[in-house]
């Protein structure tokens, strides 16, 4: 367990009192953003396959990806326990009754012990949340929702398709229900100040999420952002620029908050910049060698104690 800030191994553990594990779960869904229902084409960050693996594309059921990543996991990390972790685009952007049924078949797999849905704010409906609500009551069911920043001004600019306020009617609608909220926010996004990334975390503090993921922007083949990087309209984060600020935004999280992840992990085959996002190790070292640089702690600026961290976890 860090010392410094809550991470969500720690977390599982606790509960579960082994190693969990969460399995990438391509459902073949889609998102309001891309089919035209909110706008077309999607964020300029986000090209056709989005976050996805193609595993639905390649035509692997949810039961075929679950039984790879087990043994993938188990291999590596001797894990006995894993999350059905629902990836791709939209995961509640569709009938509650066809939602249903992938979701029961993910967590008909031996092992399988919760759900990680990733979706978006504007993509829940109250018969979805109930439906959730239900699974929660058996095992451990998390709603991931993508923010990216707390701006309204920026979410336009990236074509986010939603404001800020849409965001916090999502968060409160779904922990009405006994929910967990873990909220997904990218540092670097065009023309934002350290200043606005300061303002997102402290937003999520407020907005009382559960946990938090935080992503650097890079740039992939196909999309808007590709074409503003080459015609030098958009400068990288460095490494050491990216660790300081995701300190910045680990102050700003109660301790109580658990942190999903530090970083994100680009597809390889489709990264154009930068290239130091290819060496997730290096980067999460230097976050850490920036906490203890700056002797700071997750909830350093919300009040709370260092040794919060064990209380929290």
């Amino acid at each position: 367990m860090s010392t410094r800030y809550t991470d969500l191994n720690s977390y599982l553990r606790g509960i579960f009192g082994c190693r969990v594990q969460k399995i990438t779960v391509d459902a073949g869904l889609t998102c309001p953003n891309r089919d035209g229902n909110v706008a077309s084409g999607g964020c300029i960050y986000c090209n056709s396959r989005g976050a996805g693996t193609d595993a639905h594309a390649r035509g692997l059921s949810i039961t075929d990806q679950l039984e790879a990543g087990k043994a993938a996991m188990a291999r590596r990390y001797r894990a006995s326990k894993f999350i059905a972790y629902f990836q791709s685009f939209s995961n509640t952007y569709a009938p509650a009754v066809h939602l249903k049924a992938l979701y029961d078949e993910a967590l008909a797999v031996e092992g399988v012990i919760g759900l990680s849905i990733g979706t978006r704010p504007d993509c829940v409906s109250e018969p979805v949340l109930t439906l959730l609500q239900d699974y929660s009551r058996r095992h451990l069911v998390w709603v991931e929702y993508g923010l990216q920043s707390a701006r309204d001004a920026t979410l336009a600019a990236i074509n986010r398709g939603h404001d800020s306020a849409c965001f916090l009617t999502a968060v409160a609608a779904t922990r009405a229900c006994g929910l967990p909220v873990c909220a997904h926010i990218i540092l670097g996004l065009p023309n934002e100040t350290r200043a606005d990334m300061q303002f997102t975390a402290a937003a999520l503090a407020a907005a009382a999420v559960d946990g938090v993921k935080i992503h650097c922007l890079y740039v992939v083949r196909g999309t808007r952002m590709e074409t503003q990087f080459n015609a030098g309209d958009y400068r990288c984060l460095e490494r050491e620029e990216y660790a300081d600020l995701v300190v910045d935004v680990l102050e700003r999280l109660p301790a109580r908050v658990i942190i999903h992840r530090l970083t994100g992990d680009p597809h390889p085959d489709e990264l154009i910049a930068p290239d130091w996002c290819r060496d997730k190790s290096a980067t999460l070292a230097a976050i850490r060698s920036a906490l203890e640089r700056r002797d700071t702690w997750q909830g350093r600026r919300c009040g709370d104690a260092r040794n919060a961290m064990s209380a929290a976890s």
